[in-house]
């Protein structure tokens, strides 16, 4: 279940408050869970800030509370504040696009938070509400296309079941049909993965996913580019060849 924190506070720093929060950004690259974040200031009292920060689930929200660089950021914000900031924590039980043309704003927004839930831990969640039921992926790691949203959702298990990951989108390039992710992908080896052996092995990889909306607004393709060569390489796959 989707999860927001509301951060309410007052201040006449603002300016310095971004400042932190692109600090954080920057830092947190590759950890945290954060999938989208919107900060706004009351239209007749500037002083008073509110902060959305949207997560897939409580529990990704509670892992990103725990990293260092959020509890470093957050005693410097409490500084900046004239008193301490409140926070109201919420479940999200409903999302709706109002609108049949969407903005890319809203697309770019989708891509983040699909990302930030395909890293969620534990179970993977159904999906249903970001993907089409007849969604087709496009893996060059697979020799067919997958499609329908069960099958797809198995391929992402499968390399849940391998990795324990996280994505960092560099950047998004959107309009209201498709989008373009530029991402980097920090993992650790921890299953099988394509009949290798988990090696608990530290890896990387770059690429980039294309993908295509349908009219509600969920997505209904993807075209995957990564650098599995690279990666193969990183897990040894490649040691006996290069001998």
């Amino acid at each position: 279940m989707t999860f927001v924190q509301l951060i309410e506070c007052r201040t006449s720093r603002l300016d310095e408050m971004n400042r932190l929060i692109d600090d954080w950004v920057e830092q947190t690259k590759g950890k945290r869970t954060a999938t989208h974040a919107l900060v706004g200031t009351d239209h007749s009292d500037a002083s008073h800030v509110v902060e959305l920060v949207e997560f897939p689930s409580y529990e990704e929200a509670m892992r990103n509370s725990n990293l260092p660089e959020t509890d470093r950021i957050f005693r410097e914000m409490v500084a900046l504040c004239d008193e301490m900031p409140t926070f109201i924590d919420l479940d999200v039980v409903r999302e709706a696009h109002l609108d049949v043309v969407r903005e890319a704003g809203a697309t770019a927004r989708t891509v983040r938070r699909f990302f930030g839930v395909l890293a969620s831990a534990g179970e993977l969640p159904p999906l249903n509400d970001l993907l089409d039921e007849d969604v087709h992926s496009h893996d060059p790691v697979n020799p067919q296309d997958t499609i329908g949203l069960d099958h797809v959702r198995a391929e992402f298990r499968m390399w849940r079941g391998a990795f324990d990951f996280a994505f960092t989108v560099e950047d998004v390039v959107a309009d209201d049909e498709r989008a373009c992710a530029r991402w980097t992908w920090n993992a650790t080896h921890t299953g099988d993965f394509l009949g290798i052996a988990p090696t608990g092995r530290q890896v990387a990889m770059t690429g980039m996913t294309l993908f295509r909306f349908a009219a509600d607004g969920k997505i209904t393709e993807l075209w995957w580019q990564h650098d599995q060569l690279g990666l193969m390489q990183q897990l040894g796959a490649l040691d006996e060849l290069e001998q």
